[in-house]
């Protein structure tokens, strides 16, 4: 599942970015999507998740700040910013989780996108 990311940007701090992640097949089939980012010298962390089913789930720093959607006509996954911190300046990369039988899963990335937040 060949996955593009786009979006990222210099923006300041308390500014906005809409990032997104485009699939070459449908992402109806795709179980799960999800956002991760790196900073540097850091690990990649989990940002936020979305279901096939529209249930979603975020890492406790950008709760209500950051909004994933999904859009299957588009085979679009997205993830709107804002109240951007200096602290959410990393590499985002998006992934795509496919469950395929009981334990097993493909996972597919897209290459990451560079947010920086200017202070």
């Amino acid at each position: 599942v060949p996955l593009q990311a786009c979006g990222g940007g210099l923006v300041q701090a308390g500014g906005s970015l809409r990032l997104s992640c485009a699939s070459s097949r449908s992402i109806s089939s795709i179980n799960v999507m999800r956002w991760y980012r790196q900073g540097p010298g850091n690990q990649r962390d989990l940002v936020a998740g979305i279901t096939s089913g529209g249930i979603t789930n975020y890492a406790d720093s950008v709760k209500g700040r950051f909004t994933i959607s999904r859009d299957n006509a588009k085979n679009t996954v997205s993830l709107q910013m804002n109240s951007l911190k200096p602290e959410d300046t990393a590499v985002y990369y998006c992934k795509a989780e496919v469950w395929l039988r009981a334990g097993v899963t493909s996972v597919y990335w897209g290459q990451g996108t560079q947010v920086t937040v200017s202070s």
